[in-house]
């Protein structure tokens, strides 16, 4: 995909969704894209190679939890994966200080990589599983906010998350629509870990079918110290 065809076919999606890039801010996503292309052929970063699906179920997805942080904070990505949702925000929001954290080392070496080319500022990489950074008191509830698009049972995705976040911070859950059950299942967890649902959204992202439920955790007291557990458990038995 050329650049134009690049900047017409993200942009009707982001015309939907009231946000304007500069030249600048497509050049980066354009670069990010085909860099993204490029090192899948060496590693497994994502199913997703198709060009106007990467704007849409990546970076047009990361996007659309923007408008519930407010500026200048600290955001943690865990389980970034390929960079999602913690480059894009990074490169719309430049008024963002964002740590992308994740358990693999070749995945790092692919978004030190992506922030070199695209030259972010104020944004690192740290290697490390969820249960043992949220023990690590350079981690542990020093974030304004935590988010995440990896694919676990909100149980345990709160214990991941919630331990990294500070008192009054918030917790930004990225989900599919049928997650009622989910929600009520994991009110428990959330609570217990220090948590509060404070809002329930739910969209389909524009100009297609695909159904999103954004879950906003309001951090109210702290976190107990014996959360996380040792790794593998939160997945074994959630709370």
């Amino acid at each position: 995909m050329d650049k134009k065809e690049f900047i017409e076919e993200f942009e009707k999606y982001l015309k939907k969704m009231q946000i304007k890039f500069s030249e600048e801010q497509y050049n980066q996503f354009y670069k990010y894209m085909n860099l993204l292309i490029e090192w899948n052929k060496k590693i497994n970063l994502t199913a997703i190679i198709e060009p106007k699906e990467i704007i849409l179920k990546h970076f047009v997805d990361s996007l659309t939890i923007a408008k519930y942080i407010e500026e200048n904070k600290k955001v943690a990505d865990v389980g970034t994966g390929a960079g999602f949702p913690g480059i894009p925000l990074k490169i719309y929001r430049k008024d963002l200080k964002i740590t992308l954290i994740d358990s693999l080392n070749k995945r790092l070496n692919f978004l030190n990589e992506v922030i070199a080319e695209l030259e972010l500022k104020e944004i690192n990489t740290v290697h490390g599983r969820a249960e043992e950074l949220g023990q690590n008191k350079e981690y542990r509830e020093k974030f304004d906010i935590v988010t995440s698009r990896a694919v676990a049972n909100l149980s345990t995705l709160s214990e991941y998350l919630i331990p990294f976040i500070k008192k009054d911070g918030k917790c930004i859950y990225m989900k599919t629509l049928e997650l009622d059950e989910e929600l009520e299942k994991a009110k428990k967890a959330i609570n217990i870990l220090g948590g509060k649902i404070i809002k329930t959204d739910k969209f389909y992202l524009p100009e297609s079918e695909i159904g999103r439920s954004i879950v906003v955790v309001e951090k109210e007291k702290q976190t107990p110290i014996k959360y996380p557990r040792k790794p593998g458990t939160p997945s074994k038995e959630p709370l």
